[in-house]
């Protein structure tokens, strides 16, 4: 038996540690790049480094530590209850609960306090609260939970949230009075710490007495009374668990006593960085994406209510560095027996592409360079005329390929896995080629609606809004980007606090205004979806298909005007329904070579022509 190394028996002892705290013999401690979390008896922790670093061991311990005092004094089942229907009163919620039960451990125990320290810190730090310049941009949930974790163990705010809290803190402190008290107070008792922190969040105007109905400017209008029923069925419907994933963060107000441990280890409430951070980051300052109206086919029936929260970000603004080496090292360790299989097949792609841009001869020619290769014909017939060859050269278009991958929250798991390291090998391999290569991915900044929501409601809900969300579309990899300065951006979509709603049509719009622009004389985008477009928030106001109609007029006409070349590949789901040249695989194994295989066919078909749907 090999002997076990310092990271193993750092693991066993924390993972006694966590049992000895939890008061339950079954925990189990798992090591994790990605956001740490918690599933029932499962915890995921930070992998700390090899020789395990102090700071890196003590945010384990605090994760750790966490998670078991969760156990111990949470009661899952009368949480759900009382949750708020309200995603930010939700939030806030989880939040402020998540306070209480570490609480109980920080201040009985001096080793707990200090491991809970070291995890705060390190939520802090990729929280955008440490970002934000203006009230506005504060997330909630973050400094009411560090504020009452200030009141309730003494410690002080952490240095890098410090000037957020102080945006909000007076505002806050004035609307909520003495409620820190009473919770304060209520701090051994889950049911009557809950019942404060609604009445607290009542005060704050973020949620309303279960029995009292909403206040409608015109009681008496039918009218408005049909807006109510609306608005009633939307917050309902954000307390359903979302369709496309049952891995859904704490953001989604999930409404049964099982939400929290079904989470498959996307730790819900306690992973503040990964989901609480990722919705207050529906706050922070977006940036329009750049979508050309000349590009923009018309006649299509579609808007969004506002596009001012949307934004296009490039992958290390969502993630520190620490993190995307982390998320990235996470990456390859998955996919360490998969990427030989699709290097190989990167390599035949290659062999391909380079054959295609070699020089070739015409021969037989009465001048240019003596054939030698036919000098034996002339010696066994003096008489034959001595054979000429000219050299020309190949036309190979000057090319950029664009891989748009869904960022979704069904992407979860090996099929998002998949897909980066097939992106990762594809961007080398065309690098080597001299073709060039942009990885783009889409997602929303919420679940069930953002701010884009929140002003529809404030505008009092006009009819027929159309995207009721806030876009995300992320860059990877620019096009004149290397490969190796890109390399590590990948790992982000490791981050399960990512994958959320998909929008597609406004997604492909995007990706096309990128690529038309470019010099370059063949442009080919190919995405890699697992589906039609969802957005609840979108859907429950507008018609039942309508990001479905919208996502196929974008692509009938990228097909039928645009110089670009799409090709699509569905992973698990029919796309073949949408696209004119698409591949529908079962199992998310085949990406790699599908990917490559589609690419081939795309280069050796010089017209771009059609190409039948196939399913793998």
């Amino acid at each position: 038996m090999a002997e076990e190394s310092p990271l193993d028996r750092f693991k066993l002892a924390l993972t006694g540690a966590s049992r000895a705290i939890a008061r339950d013999p079954a925990v189990e401690v798992a090591w994790s790049a990605d956001v740490p979390g918690a599933a029932g008896n499962r915890f995921r922790v930070p992998l700390p480094g090899r020789d395990l670093p102090p700071e890196q061991v003590t945010e384990a311990r605090g994760f750790a530590d966490s998670f078991a005092l969760k156990l111990r004094h949470h009661d899952t089942g009368l949480h759900a209850r009382g949750a708020p229907p309200e995603p930010i009163a939700r939030a806030c919620y989880d939040a402020i609960e998540q306070v209480r039960y570490e609480a109980l451990g920080s201040t009985r125990f001096g080793g707990i306090k200090s491991n809970l320290d070291a995890a705060t810190e390190m939520r802090t730090a990729s929280d955008p609260i440490a970002r934000a310049q203006n009230s506005s941009e504060v997330p909630l949930q973050t400094a009411l939970s560090l504020m009452l974790r200030e009141q309730l163990t003494g410690e002080p705010i952490p240095k890098r949230a410090e000037a957020g809290v102080g945006l909000v803190r007076e505002a806050i402190e004035a609307a909520i009075g003495d409620d820190f008290t009473s919770l304060v107070d209520s701090l051994d008792d889950q049911a009557a710490f809950q019942k404060f922190t609604l009445d607290m969040l009542r005060d704050l105007d973020l949620t309303r007495p279960m029995d009292e109905p909403d206040q409608t400017e015109n009681d008496d209008s039918d009218e408005d009374e049909g807006e109510q029923e609306e608005e009633d069925g939307d917050e309902q419907r954000e307390g359903e668990a979302d369709p496309q994933s049952s891995e859904a963060a704490g953001e989604m107000a999930e409404g049964d006593a099982d939400g929290e441990s079904d989470a498959e280890m996307s730790g819900e409430e306690d992973m503040q960085d990964g989901e609480q951070g990722e919705e207050g980051e529906q706050s922070a300052a977006p940036t329009r994406p750049n979508r050309p109206q000349a590009d923009i086919p018309e006649g299509l029936e579609y808007k969004a209510f506002t596009e001012r929260f949307d934004e296009e970000v490039e992958a290390p603004e969502l993630c520190d560095a620490e993190e995307l080496d982390r998320l990235r090292a996470y990456l390859d360790s998955q996919l360490t027996g998969l990427q030989g299989v699709v290097t190989r097949l990167a390599n035949r792609l290659q062999r391909r592409l380079m054959a295609q841009q070699n020089r070739s001869w015409d021969f037989d020619q009465e001048e240019g360079v003596l054939d030698a290769a036919r000098l034996s014909r002339v010696v066994v017939s003096p008489g034959t005329a001595l054979s000429y060859k000219v050299e020309r050269d190949v036309e190979f278009k000057d090319t950029i390929v664009t891989l748009l991958i869904d960022n979704s929250g069904s992407m979860r798991g090996r099929p998002i896995s998949i897909a980066a390291i097939s992106a990762d090998i594809l961007a080398r391999t065309l690098e080597r080629c001299g073709v060039k290569t942009e990885i783009l991915g889409f997602t929303t900044r919420a679940w069930k609606g953002g701010q884009a929501r929140e002003a529809w409601l404030a505008d009092g809900k006009p009819q027929g809004p159309g995207r009721l969300n806030d876009l995300r579309h992320i860059i990877y990899k620019q096009a004149d980007e290397p490969w190796r300065r890109a390399r590590r951006n990948l790992g982000l979509m490791m981050r399960e606090g990512l994958l959320k709603e998909n929008i597609d049509g406004e997604a492909l719009l995007w990706a096309h205004s990128r690529l038309i622009y470019r010099p370059e004389e063949r442009r080919i985008l190919m995405v890699i979806s697992d589906g039609a477009p969802v957005d609840d928030s979108t859907l429950s106001v507008n018609s039942a298909g309508y990001l479905e109609a919208h996502l196929r007029g974008v692509i009938d006409w990228i097909e039928k005007v645009s110089p670009v070349q799409l090709v699509a590949i569905g992973i698990g789901h029919d796309v073949t329904r949408y696209y004119r040249r698409a591949v529908t695989i079962m199992d998310v194994e085949q990406l790699g070579g599908t990917i490559m295989e589609q690419l081939a066919e795309l280069f050796e078909d010089e017209k771009g022509g059609k190409s039948g749907a196939r399913r793998r």
